[in-house]
């Protein structure tokens, strides 16, 4: 996937496209309604299928006190579309310039001189420029346009909303089935107390990068990719009360990793169910025997899904 950052020359040799345009965060089924849509008009038509998206999300320009967490991560997102077939992605800065930006004025620029679009394809509740002047139905006046409808499971609309508020709650199940793939947090691995490794269970303690949304505090099943494979996991998220703890945490333990530890690497930690919400224990026999029972149910839900998963 060709994928282009910033302020927009592209000068394309191609005359002409398909392009979808959205925030697209965490890429949920009803964004990859829209996404797959474009790539199924772009193949029809043999012509690129161009995706415009921005580094931020609207409200951290538009309305910072108000700006969500992310559901993921703009590199998060990137795969996403590459995995659909997305040719080009086109990531604008939403700063104060495109904050003021008429739907004109981004019509003209980005669609025209920069996409060559000839067919658009947005969300039902999709607009663009200053006061979202540019709805979908004010862009089907200037171009080939379809808008694509709400995507509905059990007859609830899928929203980034919705998700924030599972995710927050713990649902890490009812994410997943709105996002059509488990909820993952991505971060590096950092140093900590190393109280896991005295117990007999070493933990990689996550350090995210940016605002991702945490999941509600408490133990959970994971998945945990680390170069390029995937370990079974149990990942705890909270204050730490056993021991103290100042302040929130997520750390994994690889249930069946035997490797050398990897501070300083890139992780990224797949939430399949919870466990139990977070607990304090009298002393460290009765968390580690709370540890050893939580690993052994990890195990058996990751069994259970990796046999779902299975052709």
């Amino acid at each position: 996937m060709l994928t282009h950052f910033g302020r927009i020359h592209l000068r394309p040799e191609w005359k002409e496209s398909v392009v979808c345009i959205g925030t697209f965060d965490g890429v949920h089924r009803g964004h990859q309604e829209v996404i797959q849509t474009a790539v199924a008009e772009a193949a029809r038509h043999e012509i690129p299928c161009a995706l415009v998206t921005f580094d931020r999300h609207p409200a951290s320009t538009l309305a910072p006190d108000r700006k969500p967490a992310s559901i993921a991560t703009l590199e998060q997102n990137l795969r996403a579309f590459r995995q659909m077939g997305v040719g080009i992605a086109l990531v604008l800065p939403f700063d104060a310039d495109m904050a003021t930006k008429t739907a004109e004025t981004f019509a003209a620029e980005i669609l025209d001189d920069a996409l060559c679009a000839r067919h658009l394809v947005v969300g039902h509740d999709f607009a663009l420029g200053r006061g979202r002047a540019g709805t979908g139905e004010w862009l089907a006046q200037r171009y080939d346009t379809q808008i694509v409808p709400p995507y509905l499971i059990d007859g609830q609309r899928v929203s980034s909303t919705a998700i924030r508020v599972a995710i927050a709650e713990g649902r890490v199940e009812d994410a997943a089935q709105w996002l059509g793939r488990p909820y993952a947090l991505a971060g590096v691995v950092v140093g900590g107390q190393r109280l896991g490794r005295q117990l007999g269970y070493p933990t990689a303690n996550l350090a995210r990068p940016g605002d991702q949304i945490l999941p509600a505090d408490g133990v959970y099943a994971t998945w945990v990719h680390l170069e390029g494979r995937a370990y079974r996991g149990a990942t705890s998220i909270g204050m730490r009360p056993a021991v103290q703890g100042t302040h929130r945490t997520v750390e994994t333990y690889l249930l069946d990793y035997e490797g050398a530890a990897f501070y300083g690497e890139a992780l990224e930690v797949q939430f399949v169910r919870r466990i139990r919400p977070e607990a304090n224990f009298d002393s460290l026999e009765a968390l580690t025997a709370q540890i050893a029972a939580d690993v052994a149910e990890a195990r058996v839900h990751l069994s259970e899904e990796a046999t779902d998963r299975a052709p």
